[in-house]
C-alpha cells in the first residue's frame, strides 16, 4: 500500500462526510417535497413537529425526525426555546415555491432516478450499449421538467429570445415555432403565453411526456395554440418554421448532426435555430467546478447513455462546449453560429443557414 499524507486524507474524508450527508439529505428533500411538508411551512411561521404533523395529516414521530434532519442540514431553521421549526424566505424559495427562480426540489428527483437506474447504467458500462431516455424511471421525467422550468421562467422570454436577432418581433407579429425535444412542454407553454399571435408545435419521441405536455398546456390555457405530437428530432413534420428551438436536449441525441440537417430543411427562409445547452467551457480543466460536477455526473448517468442508445451514438455529453456544438451546426449545413447569451447554467446559441 502506498503511503498517504494524513492531512490530505483528513481533508478527503471531510469532503466525503459532506457528500454522504448531501446524498442522505437529498432523499429527505424528495420525501418532504412529495409529502407537502415544505409547502405546509411556506408561510414562514414557526411550527412544532406536532403542529406540522397535524397540518399535513402525517405521523408526528416521523415528521419530527425529518425536521431534525432538515435543521441539521440548515434547510430549515430551528428555535430551541420554542422547540419549533420554520422556513426562511430563501429556504421557501428553494423548496416550497414552484414558481421561484431558485426552486430546487425537482433537481433531487433527477438524482433519485440516477440511484434507481444505476444498475442499468452499470450494464451499459460493461456492454457499451446505451440506455434510452424512455428506459429511465418516471422520476427523471418529472424532475427534469421541474428542475429546468425555473430557469426558463426567469430567462426564456425576458432575455434569451430578445438576444436572438429579429426573433422577438417575429413572435410578437405571429410566427410558426417548433419546440423539439419538448418534454413536458414547459418551454413551449411559456412561449405560447408570451406570444399569443404565434403558433407552436411541440415534439418529443417520448409518448408519455407528450401526454403530460398536452395536459399542462390545457391547464395553462394555451392548449388551442400548441400542437403536441410524438416525433423525433430527425423526422418531425416540416412546416416552414420561423424558429426551431431545442432546450437542453441536443447533447442527448445520438445523431445531432442529422437532427441539425432536418432542422435546416424545416426552417422558413430567414428562420432561426435556437440551441439552449448546459453551460460548459471547451476545456475539461475549466469545467472542474461545482456546476461541472453536477453536469458531468448527470451526463454519465443520463445524457451520454441516452445518446449511445440511438443511431450514430455521438455521445456529445452535457459538457460538450461551444466548439463541439459549433461543429455540429456547421456539419449540418448551417453557416452562421453565435453565442447569443448565457447564464451560469446555460448557453444560448443562434444558428442560421
Amino acid at each position: 500500500m502506498r503511503e498517504s499524507d494524513p492531512q490530505k486524507l483528513d481533508a478527503l474524508v471531510g469532503r466525503l462526510v459532506g457528500d454522504v450527508g448531501a446524498c442522505v439529505t437529498g432523499s429527505l428533500i424528495v420525501l418532504g417535497d412529495q409529502l407537502g411538508l415544505y409547502k405546509a411551512m411556506a408561510d414562514g411561521k414557526p411550527v412544532t413537529a406536532a403542529e406540522l404533523a397535524s397540518r399535513t395529516g402525517l405521523k408526528e414521530r416521523y415528521v419530527r425526525e425529518w425536521l431534525s434532519a432538515q435543521a441539521a442540514a440548515e434547510y430549515v431553521d430551528y428555535d430551541e426555546g420554542s422547540d419549533s421549526f420554520s422556513l426562511s424566505p430563501e429556504q421557501a424559495m428553494a423548496f416550497a415555491e414552484e414558481g421561484s427562480p431558485a426552486f430546487f426540489a425537482g433537481a433531487f428527483e433527477i438524482v433519485q432516478s440516477m440511484w434507481v437506474d444505476e444498475p442499468k447504467v452499470e450494464q451499459a458500462f460493461k456492454t457499451g450499449a446505451g440506455l434510452g431516455w424512455h428506459e429511465h424511471s418516471n422520476c427523471l421525467f418529472r424532475g427534469t421538467e421541474r428542475f429546468f422550468r425555473p430557469g426558463y421562467n426567469t430567462n426564456l422570454v425576458s432575455s434569451w429570445i430578445p438576444a436572438l436577432d429579429g426573433v422577438k418581433a417575429k413572435l410578437e407579429a405571429g410566427a410558426v415555432v417548433a419546440d423539439v425535444g419538448c418534454g413536458h412542454g414547459a418551454s413551449t407553454i411559456l412561449m405560447a403565453q408570451a406570444y399569443p399571435k404565434s403558433r407552436f408545435y411541440a415534439f418529443d419521441y417520448h409518448g408519455p411526456s407528450i401526454e403530460k405536455g398536452r395536459e399542462a398546456a390545457e391547464k395553462a390555457g394555451v392548449g388551442d395554440r400548441i400542437v403536441f405530437e410524438r416525433a423525433s428530432a430527425k423526422d418531425f413534420p416540416a412546416a416552414g418554421y420561423d424558429l426551431v428551438a431545442m432546450f437542453d436536449c441536443l447533447h442527448d441525441m445520438g445523431d445531432p448532426v442529422g437532427a441539425g440537417r432536418h432542422v435546416r430543411e424545416t426552417l422558413a427562409e430567414g428562420g432561426t435555430w435556437m440551441i439552449v445547452e448546459p453551460f460548459a467551457h471547451d476545456n475539461l480543466k475549466q469545467n472542474l467546478n461545482p456546476v461541472g460536477r453536477i453536469y458531468y455526473g448527470a451526463s454519465t448517468m443520463i445524457c451520454t447513455p441516452a445518446s449511445m442508445a440511438q443511431e450514430v451514438g455521438l455521445g456529445l455529453g452535457a459538457q460538450a462546449g461551444e466548439m463541439r456544438l459549433r461543429k455540429v451546426a456547421l456539419d449540418a449545413g448551417f453557416t452562421r453560429f453565435r453565442r447569443a447569451t448565457e447564464t451560469p447554467f446555460n448557453m444560448v446559441f443562434e444558428v442560421r443557414a
